[in-house]
């Protein structure tokens, strides 16, 4: 897996996940900053010209750095799950394939401290190159569910006492209505089509981010982002968030 890009490396790298380093002749203290890292964890670095970097990155920004990652553990729902520190928090994606928006939502899940992302192995945007600069690094972090069937999984995910809520334009049902204090799956659906039926059916609920410009829907990435900080907001301000039970 080849990621690049200053700020994905030093992820990769803060996370033990960088294999092997090609940078170019850059000076300055950002890349002090990853040859410091790669030096720390005993990465093999080696010096190559900006022709070799953009043959790598396939011709992406690659601000001078390219890395090759070890492979990520796979993780099963089940883990996703009974890994969370508290109520889990996982985000769904059913048919996303753009990598950049697969970046970005891994961005979004990292920064609200959700415990992992569920996505179909078959059509799915690969992790590296332009998902992980989107990812800003993330990738390196994010727990991530590879599954066949992401309808089989809404089912495993409820037998596992999680709430799958999924987001569609037409609910009627306001995404801050909805009691995100719960064990939760926030399930996110293309957007050119949206969910799935069956994905849709499994839903235990279907909400919606209301609109009140001229447009009638947002990037999947943000709707994302606007889901997650809210279930952020309503577990800060829960009581049983800020006053824990001893058996919790």
């Amino acid at each position: 897996m080849i990621i690049f890009g200053i700020n994905p490396v030093i992820e990769a790298l803060r996370a033990g996940r960088v294999r092997a380093l090609q940078v170019s002749a850059r000076a300055d203290d950002r890349m002090r900053e990853v040859l410091q890292l790669a030096a720390a964890r005993g990465v093999r670095v080696t010096r190559v010209d900006a022709g070799a970097l953009d043959r790598a990155s396939r011709g992406g920004v690659h601000q001078g750095v390219v890395a090759e990652l070890s492979g990520r553990t796979p993780a099963t729902v089940s883990e996703l799950v009974r890994g969370a520190a508290g109520p889990p928090l996982i985000v769904v994606l059913d048919g996303i394939e753009d990598p950049q928006n697969v970046g970005a939502i891994l961005r979004t899940v990292d920064a609200a401290g959700s415990d992992g992302l569920v996505r179909q192995s078959r059509r799915a945007a690969p992790l590296e190159a332009v998902a992980g600069k989107a990812s800003a690094g993330a990738v390196a972090w994010v727990r991530i569910a590879d599954v066949v069937n992401i309808a089989r999984a809404l089912e495993e995910l409820k037998e596992l006492n999680v709430w799958t809520v999924g987001l569609a334009g037409e609910a009627s049902r306001p995404y801050d209505h909805v009691d995100l204090t719960l064990p939760t799956a926030i399930v996110l659906g293309s957007e050119g089509t949206g969910l799935r039926r069956l994905v849709r059916e499994r839903c235990d609920v279907l909400a919606s981010i209301p609109m009140v410009g001229h447009v009638s829907s947002l990037n999947v990435s943000v709707a994302a982002g606007i889901v997650l900080f809210e279930a952020l907001r309503q577990r800060r301000n829960s009581p049983a968030f800020l006053f824990p039970s001893a058996e919790r």
